[in-house]
């Protein structure tokens, strides 16, 4: 056997499969560590987005309570910092009040507060706000 003709009887199409393959393969690995980014990064909005409402509901309920004791919106402080909050850190609350008096009858008295809470938590892209409004008398 001369070696002569074993190199003329081989076609060598195994190198472009295998560079093939190979190329099919990155871009797999590729799309799919780009679909896991992003759905890092939407679970992290979610949640920012949960604290933030949930900071907003805290926010109006202290704000009704502080309506109801004072007897009116001048009764309201804000805004309201969660400091020692375990799962709001980082977040806040800012509430406004508006006094509407009509003539409702019942139990309750004729004065309508309107209050907003505006729950905000995270800075830059992580930032997310929620808005709640709640009427009381």
């Amino acid at each position: 056997m001369c070696p002569e003709k074993l190199l003329k009887n081989q076609s060598g199409a195994g190198l472009p499969v295998a560079l093939f393959i190979v190329t099919v393969l990155a871009f797999l690995v590729l799309g799919m560590s780009q679909l896991q980014q992003g759905s890092g990064e939407s679970i992290s909005l979610q949640i920012q987005s949960q604290r933030a409402f949930l900071a907003a509901e805290s926010g109006a309920q202290v704000a009704v309570r502080d309506v109801l004791e004072a007897n009116s919106c001048d009764g309201i402080d804000s805004p309201l910092n969660f400091v020692a909050a375990d799962g709001l850190q980082s977040c806040r609350a800012t509430m406004t009040c508006e006094s509407v008096d009509a003539d409702i009858g019942g139990s309750g008295g004729n004065t309508v507060y309107t209050i907003t809470s505006k729950g905000q938590c995270g800075v830059g892209a992580d930032q997310s706000t929620r808005d709640i409004e709640v009427r009381v008398r």
